[in-house]
Order: C-alpha cells, then sequence, then structure tokens
C-alpha cells in the first residue's frame, strides 16, 4: 500500500493541503498508523490537465523541509518526480525509489542515476497527448517494452523495475478503464505492477463527482486492479483501500 504524500499548491486532488513540514510530517505518520507500507511525495503537480510546471530548483524547496523528517518515520518513501535532479538529492536525503511518470524516457540522465544508485524504478505510461483511436494495451506494452530497453542499457537491474499502466495520464476514461479491466495482460512482463486509480478522472465519466468524492469509485477500481495482479495501490485514502482489499482477500480466499 502507496500513500500519497503531495507537499504541492496544485494537486488535482489534495493540493495545498500538507504543503507545510508539520502537515505534510503529520498526513505522513497517519497514512503510516493506517496501514500504509510506502509513501510516495511529489513536489510538482503532474495532473494531466492545467498542472503548472516547476523547477527542480523550485520542487527541491518544497521537499527540502520534509523529505529527512518523513524518511526517518521508517517506512521505504519514494520521491513522485520526473527530474534526475531532484530524484538524485532525494535518494541522497534517504529515498528508497523513484516514482518516474515518464517511464524514464523524458529525462536522459534518469536512467543512467538509478543504475548507479542501484534504485528501484516506477515506470509509468504517459503520453504527450490523448488519442482516442489506439489501442491503449498495445500502445503501454509498446511504451514499457521502450522503457525496459533504456533501463537495461543503462544497467538497471530488472528486478528494480515495477510497472505502471498510468491511469488517467494520457488517456480517455475509457482507455483508462480498458487498462484496469486488462491488467492481467501486463503481467506477461514479468514484473510487479504498481496500480494508481485514486480519484481519478474516469471515475467522473461513470458518475459523476469532484475529486474528494470518488472514494467509493478509486476503491472499486482498486479491488478490481488487485484482481488483476497489482501488487502495489497507490492512495490517497489508505485506511478505506487497506479495510477493502483485506475484506475482498477474505473473500477470494474461500472460493
Amino acid at each position: 500500500m502507496m500513500g500519497v504524500l503531495n507537499v504541492t499548491p496544485d494537486s488535482f486532488s489534495d493540493g495545498g493541503q500538507f504543503d507545510t513540514p508539520e502537515r505534510a510530517l503529520a498526513q505522513a505518520r497517519r497514512m503510516i498508523a493506517e496501514g500504509a507500507d510506502i509513501i510516495d511525495i511529489g513536489a510538482e503537480s503532474t495532473r494531466p490537465y492545467g498542472a503548472e510546471p516547476v523547477s527542480a530548483e523550485e520542487e527541491l524547496e518544497r521537499l527540502q523541509p520534509v523529505v529527512a523528517d518523513v524518511v526517518s518515520l521508517g517506512v521505504p518513501v519514494s520521491i513522485d518526480s520526473m527530474k534526475s535532479a531532484v530524484v538524485a538529492r532525494a535518494l541522497d536525503a534517504g529515498v528508497t525509489m523513484a516514482n518516474d511518470v515518464w517511464g524514464l524516457q523524458r529525462d536522459p540522465g534518469m536512467a543512467g542515476l538509478l543504475a548507479a544508485r542501484n534504485s528501484p524504478v516506477i515506470v509509468m505510461h504517459n503520453r504527450d497527448r490523448v488519442d482516442a483511436g489506439i489501442d491503449i494495451m498495445k500502445d503501454i506494452a509498446a511504451f514499457f517494452a521502450r522503457s525496459l530497453e533504456i533501463a537495461a542499457k543503462a544497467g538497471i537491474s530488472r528486478g528494480n523495475i515495477v510497472l505502471d499502466p498510468g491511469i488517467g495520464f494520457g488517456k480517455t476514461p475509457e482507455q483508462s478503464m480498458t487498462a484496469l479491466a486488462r491488467l492481467n495482460e501486463l503481467t506477461a512482463f514479468g514484473l510487479p505492477l504498481l496500480v494508481g486509480a485514486s480519484r481519478k478522472r474516469f471515475i467522473s465519466s461513470v458518475v459523476p463527482s469532484e475529486p474528494d468524492q470518488r472514494l467509493g469509485g478509486s476503491i472499486a477500481a482498486h479491488v478490481v486492479a488487485a484482481k488483476g495482479g497489482a501488487r502495489i495501490i497507490r492512495t490517497h485514502d489508505v485506511p478505506e483501500t487497506v479495510q477493502a482489499l483485506r475484506v475482498a482477500a477474505a473473500i477470494w480466499d474461500r472460493r
């Protein structure tokens, strides 16, 4: 279970709620107590619509007051960043892994850095633009193949790679739901799968709702993802998701 900790003013779901060191640390403690096994810290919103890009310097300014304290809580911490300079500083501060929303394909220095540090990496599928006409599963598979080639050439151990289909990124709502429905196809890569469907816009395409009204839809998507082979679930709502998945697992065990 990966708990989302956004230290940003503009994230789509909780922007500004944890943008002071005190609030961020309190939220990290809360999520760990509620069952989070990993804390994922992000200092730049990567929402598909309306996010303002920030420099590496600004991203680091947001992270610096909180990263070491969160690391000190004793659970693995990942850094949600597409910039190798930010990832490098976070790893220096004790962060365990990188969560790259461009899957090693945007920053040319990312793969080499992670190989040199022997750091695990979450490789997420993404696209510069949405194309409703493509076969999204073929596109995800081709993207992962490219990312894995980059990783191999850089010397990243295959055992350090997690794949994320990127629900809500470069996809129509229908394509996001297709990726969830057919998630088991991605197990063919033989690597752990992560799914982060928490509060995503595709939920509103089924039941019109604001991000903070999408708990039920998020849980439904994550239960489907777990059944489809996801090993890691990334969520804003840790206790509810933990409960749902534990109950689902208890039921499945009785089949």
